[in-house]
């Protein structure tokens, strides 16, 4: 027989339970909910570059006429002089399903490689190892064996081609000309019709081409006439879309600009590079303008992996093409081939060399390895530009962990300019400094006291 005390110690501690399981229940609660916005966060950051990209593109020195042994050279090349720096992708640019392409234009009509569902293909005269169906994907394993990233350059849209034969879109039902948009073409490249991404067989189009490049072991994925000459916003998510299905990590980089800047966001949601400029070429008045457009595109620079693109670096050899001459050294100078370095390293661009690897001189080599500057680009955070006068321009970095900030001087001027700056106009305190181009310790400063020749620059890392 249960006493009426027994039963008041029993609802209390019925009580006390209840409210230890509703404790355990809500801490349960609580832990689920930061799982999930910590495992969301961590899907959102998750980008396949993670730093600035490094590589070589063969459009600078070989436009449209790359083959599989100037391909496999310069892989070569940076594999045993760069790769301990940092430099890992080799990118085979535009046209490398064209037969017969020549110099840096393009002929309309000119016959393209290409198989039964409207994909292009490698062209089996410039790239033998393409045979029967192989794709890049035995060039890909040699880039690859050579512990380095390989990567291809397509063109927006679907081939004209591909839609004149009406070739169907695998997988479906449905073909080239039921998603081909021709108000929408390429204004400058004569391959390819735009794609109408709300019709069906739109997406499955995108999605086949990206299943293509992964089977080929696609690592880095230049895509052009998304950009800008107009901007393509729907194709640009199509094909992102698409790679993200593949489940292989690939970087997306799209070409050209300049990018609008209103649409920042929508780039860093869907690619990993974007172009901020038109092309970039060994031209100081090119030069001259990226200053403006890495100033505004600056605070972009490495949100959740992803990184505003001042083009590539054409330094070395250029243009070697019969048509062209078979080459020509970068028209920049010396100062001009630092400052260009500079201004990409402090603002954070990927840096994709342009020229032929295997013709480096010993100055041009020099340049692209210098550990100290090549860390500004991978390590560094928050450069902006801090200062704008008249032809000087001053930008500050911090580095990572111990390293202080970074600070580069410009000058942008046809005359030489003695220069004279004080640290805590760019809220710095000064301790000791490097010159990280001259690599060496120039000790403390009251402040920063320069003569620097026209389109010449400095670098200092300051403690």
């Amino acid at each position: 027989m249960t006493t009426g005390l027994e039963r008041e110690i029993g609802a209390e501690t019925a009580i006390r339970i209840a409210g230890i399981m509703i404790r355990l229940f809500l801490l349960a609660l609580a832990l689920l909910v930061l799982f999930l916005a910590t495992s969301a966060a961590a899907v959102g950051t998750d980008s396949p570059a993670p730093t600035p990209p490094m590589g070589w593109n063969s459009w600078d020195s070989y436009g449209t006429t790359v083959r599989e042994k100037q391909v496999k050279a310069n892989a070569d090349w940076m594999a045993e002089h760069l790769a301990k720096y940092g430099w890992q992708y080799i990118v085979v640019d535009i046209q490398w399903y064209e037969p017969n392409a020549q110099g840096h234009d393009y002929k309309p009509g000119a016959p393209l490689t290409m198989e039964e569902y409207g994909r292009l293909l490698p062209a089996g005269n410039r790239f033998p190892s393409a045979a029967n169906g192989a794709g890049f994907k035995p060039l890909a394993d040699y880039v690859h064996s050579k512990g380095l990233k390989f990567g291809i350059h397509i063109m927006r849209g679907i081939p004209r081609q591909a839609v004149d034969k009406n070739l169907p879109i695998k997988g479906t039902e449905y073909h080239a000309a039921d998603i081909a948009d021709k108000d929408n073409p390429c204004r400058w490249n004569p391959d390819m019709w735009g794609v109408d991404t709300t019709k069906p067989g739109a997406q499955a189009y995108y999605d086949s081409i990206a299943e293509l490049y992964a089977s080929w072991g696609v690592d880095f994925i230049k895509a052009d006439d998304m950009g800008s000459h107009l901007y393509q916003p729907a194709e640009m998510k199509a094909l992102s879309l698409a790679i993200r299905k593949t489940g292989r990590p690939m970087v997306l980089s799209i070409s050209p600009g300049p990018a609008p800047l209103s649409e920042a966001e929508f780039f860093e949601k869907y690619a990993q590079m974007w172009r901020i400029s038109d092309d970039f070429w060994d031209d100081w008045k090119l030069l001259r303008k990226q200053f403006d457009f890495t100033r505004d595109w600056a605070e972009y620079a490495g949100k959740n992996g992803t990184w505003p693109d001042a083009d590539m670096l054409p330094l070395g050899k250029l243009r070697v093409t019969d048509k062209e001459g078979r080459g020509t050294p970068t028209k920049f100078t010396p100062d001009e081939q630092q400052t260009l370095m500079t201004l990409w390293c402090i603002f954070r661009s990927p840096l994709i060399f342009g020229g032929d690897l295997p013709s480096n001189d010993a100055a041009t080599t020099a340049l692209i390895t210098n550990e100290e500057v090549l860390q500004v680009n991978q390590h560094s955070s928050g450069g902006h530009q801090v200062l704008e006068r008249g032809s000087i321009r001053a930008w500050v970095a911090d580095g990572a962990e111990s390293a202080g900030k970074f600070v580069a001087v410009f000058n942008l001027g046809e005359g030489a300019e003695n220069i004279s700056l004080c640290w805590k106009d760019m809220g710095i305190d000064s301790r000791t400094i490097r010159d990280l181009w001259l690599r060496k310790d120039v000790g403390p400063r009251e402040q920063i006291r320069l003569h620097l020749q026209p389109h010449a620059s400095v670098l200092y890392r300051v403690r």
